[in-house]
Order: C-alpha cells, then structure tokens, then sequence
C-alpha cells in the first residue's frame, strides 16, 4: 500500500497544517520529524531550542494517536533517513510547509530535492507564512499576504495512518554539545500556545499600545507568540483571524483594546515581511544587505568588548540587565533587543554576524529571516534605514524609571542611590552606601558619547559614498515595504511614536 510522508520541521501543530491537510486527501499518512545531527552543530543552535521542540512534539504525538497515529522520531541527515524509509517501504510522495531556514536548511533542502527527483517522489511545498517563494516584485507582496491569511482553515477530523502507533515513549536523542536552556524559559507545544493566544486577546493585550516597550510591562503587554509562530505550534493565519475576529466582537467604547489588536496585526505583516527579505536573498545572514558596508566593521572586532556584552559586564547596568534577563527567560522585547544591537553595533563597534550568532542562541523565538534583517537593520547595513542608535542611559530613564527591572536582574546594584543607578561610575565617593554592602562602580568598557560619535561619524561617510549610493537604489526594489504617500507625509510629521515606526506603516 503506497503512502505520503509528512515531514514535520517548524509546524509542530495538527491544526491549520496545509502539508498534513494535503497528504490525508490523498490516502495513509507517515508524520516523521527528523533530529538532524549537523543542522544542530550549527552555531545559531541552543539546547533551548532542541528542549522546547521536544515538549512540542509530545503534544502534537499525544494528539495524533488519538486519531490512531502518531508521529515518527528519525535521526540522521535528511536525505539518509528518506533513503532508509524508502528502501524500507517506498512512498508515492512528500508533504511538507516551505521553510525560510538558516543556510544549513537551504542547502539541506536542495539536497531533499535532488534526492526526491531521483526516487521519483513528489514534493509537495505549501506556504506556512506570508511569504513568497521566488516573488518577482515586493509590490505584489501584501495582497498576497492578506490572501494567504484569509483562506479557510481545514483541520482533518479523521486521518488514515500508514501504521499503527508503537507503544515506545517518543525517544530523541540530545545532542551532547548543545548549551543553554534558560530556566525561566517558556514551554513548547499547542495547548500553550492557544492558552497564550487567548489570554493575550481577552486580556493582555489592554496594555499592547504603551506597555511593549519597558520591559517591565513588555513581558504581560506583549502577545509572547513569538516562540509558538517560531516553531508552529500555532499558524500565523490563525493568529491573523483569531484576533481579527475578536476585533469585530469588541464593544465601541472598547478604542484602546481594538488600537492595541490593530497595533498587533500591523506587527504580524512586519514578521513575515522581514522574513521575505531572506526569503529572496539568503545572503543577507553571512552578507551585508548593502554589499557598500563590506569591511566596515569586520577589520575592528575587539573580541575582549565581545566577551563583556555576552558576560553582561559593560558598565551599562540597563544593558547587562537586559542580557541577564535574555540569559535566564530566553526573551526579551523588541526595544530592548534593538538596544542591545546598537550597543554592540555604534559604541562597541562589532560586526553583526558573531553577535547575530550569539543572540540567535539566546533567543528562543529567534527566526532567522527576523533575525537577520533586524541584525543588519539595527547595525546600520542595509543602505535605506534610518540609522537607529539607541542610548542606554536613556532607554533606562525612560523605560525603567525607578530602576525596578534593574535591580531584579543585577543583584549588584541593588543598594546604589537611585540618582546614580543608571550611571553608577558617576557617584561621588562620599555618597553614603549601607552598611555591609559592596557597590560596583566601574565605568563603562568605552566612553559612550565619545564611541557612539566616532562611530556614527564613521557610518555616515560610507554612506555619503557614491558606491553606497549607487546600490541603494536595488536595496530599496528587493526588499523596501510598499507604503502609501499617506503614511509617508505622516511619518514625515513625526505624528508616530518611535514604536508606531516598527509598524512600518502597513
């Protein structure tokens, strides 16, 4: 009896799968997920990750063999594994969702192809975000979003499985060099995620507008469906329409709930527009968006300001801060993580990519199409944004007034005078300290306005050059967000917050 493979891989869900949707249409199924040995050797790989795609698997297991399956844990490279069941019981052919992956998963995926063209098997590819593969011009881009997020949500109610389930608990192995599971992570796997999203659009999201910034209110504020959208536990076109759904049931004196839902959509078109960047370039992860920027920074790494930014020792306190909450919870919003680039990219002066490494461990939603794009965004390489330099000092008078959050994650600065607690270097010698208590007052690795100038000075003469504005031009055709003249003129007169600006005016 012939039967179509499902391969699982960042769409560990039953629901809203359009790959697991197709193959049942066609007759028996076999959901196989593959623990690739070299894809987690890769430097952008954590134990979180591996750990968190576990727990997803168990609830999307528990869920199939409900429906008389479950799903099959395979370990090797892809193409071995495929051969393995092919020569074992040959399969007509192969479901799975396109994936926007890290470079490993594109050549991998090439290799998939070959192999699937010389065993005569049919690959079947369905969308999973809204992105285009091979878009021929970002000005079609939108309408075919909002058409992939307004199909139909088809669910199997019955599926018919190639085999019976086997009694063995599901067994993946883990790779013993993997490092980094944050205890205060969140948890994979479907039943979260739609306890997320309820909670987020019943609730949370009363404090969207206004309360993602600080990162005091950001971790309640925020949807936290980064991970679960990371690795498919829940669909973007069900988030699209759940919220949207709860926008139209919302009474009329409701403004501020319905601004932050709105708010929210704005931010789901953003996810998957910066994914189609990498989706039509893939470079841009090893690459400069702007190939202008070459050797800017790559010549001038100074590994010891590396080492200080990863050990949360700057001297910032709401820099190392951060870091340590990113250490310990796997997350961090979006204003703080662009702070942290800036840091790293103006006044350290490092080049993206190895803290784009770095990052991409320590995130647990970390996407590589967000991922990289904002790397280079923020870093200033990219030849048509706006040179975002976030100041550490302010973002903290800012966004952490009293000094809550910096004190809960610097143990250290907990008895520093509230009036030198965001520059401790600062504080007089004869400020009184309590008793028995030890302060750190070490200034900063650099001197942040002295660094920040000379490298903003620095960007902007390359950007003054007639290469780099020779290529703006193609930068702006590939991969600019379409906007109206409308949003353009508002923007202009600075009627958008500084968060409105990541909106990008959709």
């Amino acid at each position: 009896m012939t039967y179509s493979v499902v391969w699982f891989k960042r769409d560990l869900r039953w629901h809203d799968h359009a790959a697991l949707d197709e193959a049942s249409r066609i007759g028996p199924v076999r959901c196989v997920y593959i623990v690739e040995p070299e894809l987690w050797r890769q430097p952008d790989a954590a134990l979180q990750h591996f750990e968190f795609i576990r727990e997803s698997l168990h609830v999307l297991d528990a869920h199939l063999r409900t429906l008389g399956g479950s799903i099959e844990i395979h370990h090797g490279e892809v193409t071995e594994v495929l051969t393995r069941l092919w020569q074992a019981a040959p399969f007509s052919g192969m479901y799975s969702h396109e994936e926007t992956g890290n470079s490993f998963t594109y050549q991998r995926d090439r290799q998939v192809a070959a192999w699937c063209k010389d065993h005569q098997v049919n690959w079947h590819e369905l969308p999973q975000f809204g992105v285009v593969r091979r878009l021929k011009s970002r000005d079609l881009w939108k309408s075919a979003w909002e058409q992939h997020m307004a199909c139909a949500i088809r669910s199997p109610e019955s599926l018919t499985f190639w085999s019976r389930p086997s009694d063995t608990p599901l067994l993946m192995l883990t790779p013993p060099h993997l490092k980094h599971n944050p205890p205060l992570r969140q948890h994979g796997g479907r039943t979260l995620a739609l306890s997320t999203l309820h909670s987020f659009l019943h609730a949370r999201s009363l404090g969207y507008r206004g309360g993602i910034s600080s990162p005091l209110s950001a971790p309640d504020s925020c949807s936290r469906l980064s991970a679960y959208l990371a690795y498919g536990c829940i669909s973007m076109r069900e988030v699209v329409q759940s919220t949207r759904a709860h926008m139209e049931h919302l009474p009329p004196q409701a403004s501020r709930h319905r601004a932050g839902l709105s708010a929210f959509i704005s931010r789901l078109y953003w996810h998957c527009h910066f994914i189609q960047k990498l989706e039509s370039e893939p470079e841009i992860e090893w690459s400069n968006m702007h190939r202008g920027y070459d050797d800017l920074r790559e010549n001038d790494f100074n590994p010891k300001h590396f080492e200080a930014l990863k050990e949360a020792r700057t001297g910032w306190p709401m820099v190392d801060a951060c870091v340590t909450m990113l250490r310990e919870t796997g997350w961090l919003n979006f204003r703080m993580r662009a702070m942290l680039v800036s840091v790293a990219a103006y006044p350290l002066w490092l080049h993206w990519r190895p803290v784009g490494e770095w990052l991409a461990t320590q995130f647990l939603d970390y996407e590589p199409g967000i991922h990289w794009s904002q790397m280079q965004m923020q870093s200033g390489t990219t030849g048509i944004n706006t040179t975002r330099v976030y100041n550490p000092i302010k973002q903290a008078q800012d966004h952490d007034p009293h000094g809550r959050f910096v004190k809960r994650w610097l143990p250290r600065m907990r008895h520093v005078p509230d009036a030198w607690l965001f520059e401790p270097w600062r504080m007089p010698a004869h400020v009184p300290v309590p008793a028995g208590h030890l302060i750190d007052t070490t200034p900063p690795i650099v001197n942040l306005a002295t660094a920040t100038r000379e490298a903003k000075q620095r960007l902007h003469e390359r950007r003054q050059s007639a290469e780099v504005k020779a290529g703006k031009k193609s930068v702006i055709d590939k991969h600019a967000s379409r906007q109206s003249s409308r949003s353009r003129s508002t923007s202009k007169a600075g009627k958008a917050s500084a968060d409105a600006q990541l909106a990008f005016n959709f």
